[in-house]
């Protein structure tokens, strides 16, 4: 089992930034890859960022890209998700997942264990 706990979020005005945390317990942390996702209210669940094992790797959703930056600190057991220019139409429920698997890290059933996430609105 691993326990992922979320933090960070808050409400911020647009053009602002955050960062989420995640810190992961229970499991070697750098046996998993690691992703964001997030949902907001009356939407499916959508990717967010992904990060390999080793955090070379990143991907990110088009609607994210050249704003958040994902990264891990396998020492401390802890994935981050850094957003800037944030955009009210970023305001969802973020949550981090943990995968051993590999493939397609953009699926949401690649993914074994979910955080039960943190709040981000954004106002204009």
């Amino acid at each position: 089992q691993v326990q992922l706990v979320e933090s960070g979020g808050g409400l911020v005005q647009a053009g602002g930034s955050l960062r989420l945390s995640c810190a992961a317990s229970g499991r070697t942390f750098s046996n998993y890859a690691m992703g964001w996702f997030r949902q907001a209210p009356g939407k499916e669940r959508e990717f967010v960022a992904a990060i390999s094992r080793n955090g070379v790797s990143r991907s990110y959703a088009d609607s994210v890209k050249g704003r958040f930056t994902i990264s891990r600190d396998n020492a401390q057991n802890t994935v981050y998700l850094r957003m800037n220019s944030l955009k009210t139409e970023d305001t969802a429920v973020y949550c981090c997942a943990a995968t051993m698997g590999g493939g397609d890290y953009e699926l949401a059933p690649r993914y074994d264990y979910w955080g039960q996430g943190t709040q981000v609105t954004v106002s204009s």
